[in-house]
């Protein structure tokens, strides 16, 4: 499950970075204000699972939630298949 947190953590990077370059070559502000939220917040569930204890009873379904998340980059060379829900 790591790995695949650090996949996320990295795809998120990745975008943040394309989206600045579009919002400051081609002001794609529009497209800033709709998808870097849910960026920063994917990026937070990636953070949590990480701090939480193994015993936590919500590290289940965090977990299978980033597994959800992560099928939006199944494309990506990276990806694994073993990461699918």
């Amino acid at each position: 499950m790591d790995d695949l947190v650090e996949f996320l953590v990295a795809r998120v990077m990745d975008d943040n970075h394309a989206y600045a370059y579009v919002a400051g070559t081609l002001g794609g502000e529009a497209l800033l204000d709709s998808h870097l939220p849910m960026l920063d917040l994917i990026e937070q569930l990636a953070n949590d699972y990480t701090a939480m204890a193994p015993s936590d009873s919500r590290s289940a379904g965090l977990a299978y939630t980033l597994r959800v998340l992560g099928q939006s980059y199944a494309e990506h060379p990276a990806y694994q298949q073993e990461w699918r829900p």
